[in-house]
């Protein structure tokens, strides 16, 4: 919990906030402004989900909103136990401009459809198709990419047509045809020789839905 929460939405005084988090009590501090229950266990991506929570320290879990940030780009990629690239620091992606005072939190700007998104173990999360394209933005190695694009379709959290999809745009840098995500798919799947390279591209050629972004009214927005 967050203190605002504790404060604003359970509506436990002050004076009574502080007593609950001094040495020996029940809360103890796991991040600025975020509490958790001493004996309770620690979840999973426990300094992840207390700089999701500082985010809108005013809204319960619950409660919260995608557009008040979804993990994303290599925190999504932890999250998951996709590839192997290192968890340096906590990613979300909000639909506008804001800053953290944090230095090890990074915020992204763009914004995000239902599709793009699930709940992954109580925390918001991109799709591994939108993470793939984010990392890709980024600059990261494309054969880390590509082994969270293996990683992800063999563990059925997301499909090769919509690998496919989201890799188009991103085609024409790697010296393919301009929007070909299903030529990029093949040439990721090799750069880490999977052996059902071939099989997942013949899935992905009747699942195609990639248009132009000016056929598809895109709303992408610089990375």
């Amino acid at each position: 919990m967050t203190r605002r929460q504790a404060q604003n939405v359970a509506g436990i005084a002050p004076a009574t906030f502080a007593r609950l988090t001094r040495d020996g009590s029940i809360l103890e501090r796991v991040a600025h402004g975020v509490y958790h229950l001493i004996g309770a266990p620690l979840p999973d991506h426990l300094d992840l989900r207390a700089a999701w929570l500082q985010l809108a320290p005013e809204t319960p879990a619950w409660d919260r909103r995608p557009d008040q940030g979804v993990v994303s780009h290599r925190s999504a990629a932890a999250l998951y136990g996709f590839g192997h690239l290192p968890a340096d620091g906590h990613h979300f992606t909000l639909p506008r401009r804001r800053q953290s005072r944090r230095s090890d939190v990074r915020l992204h700007r763009r914004h995000l459809d239902e599709r793009e998104r699930i709940d992954l173990r109580g925390l918001p999360v991109t799709r591994p198709s939108r993470t793939a394209s984010d990392l890709l933005y980024d600059r990261e190695d494309p054969e880390a990419v590509a082994h969270l694009i293996a990683d992800a379709i063999r563990s059925r959290y997301d499909y090769p047509g919509t690998f496919a999809d989201a890799l188009a745009r991103h085609a024409a840098r790697f010296g393919l045809r301009w929007g070909d995500g299903l030529a990029l798919l093949r040439w990721l799947l090799d750069l880490v020789g999977d052996p059902q390279t071939s099989r997942w591209v013949d899935e992905a050629r009747p699942q195609l839905n990639w248009k132009r972004p000016e056929q598809a009214g895109s709303d992408e927005v610089a990375q």
